[in-house]
């Protein structure tokens, strides 16, 4: 079987647009909702992400339970991207559901506490091992506040992230490293840009720890903003030792560690950084910890909570620029109490972990017959399939050997075949829903690939 390395452009621009006039065929209902969507939304619903999936129109769900999606025009799908993270536990799994109807009926939002926030503090403190705790509505909130309260306690205006790194919407983590020179650039994508974030943040590649010392060296980063493994520039593992000699780096400089786990809370109970003792002076989860509803916490060592207060308290009254009226909302935590308490569990993880080995051995032994120069990245319950021969070791990495039209291909071809990927770096994770026939369903359309791209 031939090497997609020498599939010519013209090529899976052939096989790609045979996929799209399929999905027209199959989809008239999404297509119909795209078209009169337009008059009320502009770039789509949710804003723009989906000008990033590959297919003809946006795929209109219908219905969302375990790990199957329906779609508006009645067909079903196996569900790997999972709301890119979000639905990680599963399309309204029933706890989730009946603790959200129940709380829907007793009041949604009240700015006070409710009566469960202790029991919500305790399950936080059991899963992720963190003391204390506040709520955002998104990980961008989150990690917004936690980027305040890490200038404000070291009194360094200084940040420090990965290059390829995703930390959502925040301006500050915005913006480019130049590969020559590396200097940090302004993102020229970022709209409406009235302030050089480029100026306050430094931006090195991810597992090099000499570049990381250059940057801490001067002394004025106030915290390294990261996830354990990038996951949003593909899939790039750390290293053997990097975040042992990352974390003696930091500390050695006084700057704080803020762990990003929004995504690698995949690899095992209570995330990557629980797993393998990377002790971080903050911790940002989002997404999928209250079962996909909007929700997102952060939690600190006590250390912070003393240096957080002293902060606080000598700063004048007034708006710190922290909080929002809907965080800790009433729906909220009543969703957080059930996924902590049935979902964020050892079962749980237990199932996904088993069934991503299972996964990720099918696809590799698929590989190695085809001849294919691929590889496969596992992140716990999560993985890649990545059209490189090696997993990347940093973001430019990807850069220089990803195949953004054969990821593409990839996507539409498996979700015209009922099996649903990420739309983006071919990302599949593994929920507690998800069964055994989920996964031989995927490694079916996976042999058919195959065949299809041996054709000349």
């Amino acid at each position: 079987m031939p090497s997609t390395t020498f599939l010519s452009s013209a090529r899976i621009a052939a096989l790609q647009q045979a996929e799209r006039e399929r999905f027209v065929v199959s989809h008239p209902q999404s297509l119909a909702l795209a078209r009169a969507t337009q008059a009320h939304y502009l770039f789509g619903v949710p804003l723009h992400w989906m000008r990033d999936w590959p297919s003809p129109a946006t795929l209109f769900v219908r219905e969302a339970q375990d790990v199957t999606l329906q779609c508006a025009d009645g067909l079903q799908y196996a569900d790997f991207c999972l709301g890119d993270t979000g639905a990680m536990f599963g399309h309204s799994p029933p706890p989730l559901a009946d603790a959200i109807a129940r709380q829907a009926s007793r009041g949604l939002t009240c700015m006070l506490p409710a009566t469960n926030a202790v029991a919500v503090g305790e399950g936080l403190q059991r899963v992720f091992g963190l003391p204390f705790w506040q709520m955002a509505l998104t990980a961008s909130d989150a990690n917004r506040f936690v980027l305040r309260w890490a200038r404000a306690i070291t009194r360094r205006p200084q940040l420090l992230v990965f290059d390829g790194c995703y930390h959502g919407a925040v301006d500050d983590t915005l913006v480019d490293l130049e590969p020559t020179t590396g200097r940090t650039l302004p993102r020229p994508s970022v709209l409406g840009q009235v302030h050089n974030h480029a100026a306050f943040t430094r931006v090195v590649p991810f597992n090099d720890l000499d570049a990381l010392e250059a940057a801490l060296a001067p002394g004025d980063v106030a915290c390294l903003l990261a996830e354990p493994a990038l996951t949003n520039f593909g899939l790039v593992p750390p290293e053997p030792g990097f975040w042992e000699a990352a974390r003696a780096l930091c500390r050695q400089h006084g700057a704080l560690f803020v762990c990003d786990e929004t995504h690698t809370i995949s690899t095992a109970l209570g995330g990557y950084a629980r797993a393998h003792s990377l002790e971080p002076d903050f911790l940002v989860v989002g997404k999928a910890v209250a079962g996909g509803l909007p929700s997102a916490v952060y939690g600190f060592t006590t250390d912070m909570a003393e240096r957080m207060a002293a902060a606080k308290e000598a700063a004048p009254e007034g708006h710190s620029g922290i909080g929002t009226t809907l965080s800790g909302n009433a729906l909220t935590l009543a969703a957080l109490e059930a996924a902590l308490g049935h979902l964020h569990t050892e079962a749980s993880y237990t199932h996904m972990l088993a069934l991503a080995r299972q996964l990720e051995q099918g696809l590799r032994e698929r590989i190695a017959r085809a001849g294919m120069p691929w590889t496969v990245t596992r992140l716990g319950a999560r993985m890649e399939l990545q059209f490189m021969p090696g997993t990347p070791r940093n973001a430019q990495d990807v850069r220089e050997h990803a195949q953004a039209e054969l990821e593409a291909f990839t996507h539409l071809f498996m979700l015209n075949r009922s099996v649903l990927l990420t739309p983006f770096h071919s990302m599949m994770l593994i929920s507690p829903a998800t069964r055994t026939g989920d996964v031989d369903r995927l490694l079916q359309v996976f042999d058919e690939l195959l065949v299809v791209l041996a054709v000349d």
